[in-house]
């Protein structure tokens, strides 16, 4: 089965909890300063009251997202650790990682001596809670079900970076980037045409993203209706998505020869008629910029296709 790392796929946290049990008993790890006036109270995702520094100077990120955002804002000369995931873009390979997303290592994270941790969807509040109590100070930014979360994460990042000012401009931009789009669409169109999302396709299971998620945004941004809108979560048959015969099919680039000769994905129309997208999977599987340029990639596509 392919299937995303990134969404949808059940996560199982490996990091070592005794581990962070035993720093926590012999370590005490805390950046605070005596001058409070270098300090705020922030409320992150996770509704934990944090006290973050107003100018963080070494900054870890444990999410390929919040990454991908630093370096939107050009805050990346502060990241001094990320995980094995973060891998956009490609100059984040020069910053020191500590390990995978559900097993990184605390020891790693510990000797960077970082003032500020971000964490994103992918640790567990358990987690989060066992590494504030070792003195950490991380805070939580994570992933939501709408587009607008996107503009509201990127200025939340900028805010806990010190980099507010260029969060604010880099949301204009995207948003007037949208908003071309936007101003393209007949919205008052009754038949829009049909997509599907390939997350996961063959022997495992078929898996889209449903009307809970931001990628079905995407879609409705780009005057189209995800067959797939009307379930919760991940999971779709394949005798509805053969009963929904979709206009268009869209899929990672690097699963797309193998989805058009394999049965029965053969017998659909999209795929007989040449209506399948190929995509990079990170322009819309994580909430980061990029999902803009993914959403004006899917609207050209399909107007190509169309004309």
């Amino acid at each position: 089965m392919k299937y995303n790392k990134y969404v949808g796929k059940p996560i199982r946290f490996g990091l070592g909890i005794v581990v962070i049990a035993v720093m926590i008993a012999g370590c005490q790890y805390n950046t605070s300063e005596s001058n409070t006036d270098n300090y705020y109270t922030y409320t992150d995702d996770y509704n934990r009251t944090v006290k973050v520094p107003n100018n963080p100077k070494r900054i870890v990120s444990i999410s390929p997202a919040i990454t991908e955002v630093i370096y939107a804002l050009g805050a990346d000369d502060k990241l001094v650790g990320r995980t094995d995931f973060c891998n956009y873009p490609p100059q984040v390979d020069s910053v020191e990682s500590i390990g995978g997303i559900n097993n990184f290592s605390i020891e790693k994270l510990l000797d960077l001596e970082p003032d500020l941790v971000l964490i994103g969807s992918m640790v567990n509040e358990n987690t989060v809670n066992l590494m504030t109590n070792a003195g950490i100070t991380l805070v939580t930014v994570r992933e939501k079900d709408n587009f607008e979360a996107l503009f509201d994460n990127i200025e939340k990042i900028g805010l806990l970076c010190g980099h507010h000012d260029e969060a604010i401009n880099l949301n204009d931009s995207l948003r007037k980037k949208v908003e071309l789009i936007t101003s393209q669409i007949d919205t008052s169109a009754s038949n829009k045409p049909t997509v599907y999302y390939v997350v996961g396709y063959g022997k495992g299971g078929n898996f889209t993203a449903g009307g809970n998620t931001f990628i079905n945004d995407i879609f409705e941004i780009c005057g189209l209706s995800n067959i797939a809108k009307d379930i919760i979560g991940w999971n779709y048959s394949v005798e509805a998505l053969l009963e929904a015969d979709p206009d268009y099919i869209i899929i990672r680039r690097e699963d797309m020869a193998t989805f058009m000769n394999t049965k029965p994905y053969t017998y659909l129309s999209a795929v007989k008629q040449g209506r399948v997208i190929p995509i990079e999977s990170a322009y819309i599987d994580l909430q980061v910029p990029r999902n803009v340029d993914g959403l004006v990639y899917i609207y050209n596509s399909i107007n190509k296709k169309e004309r």
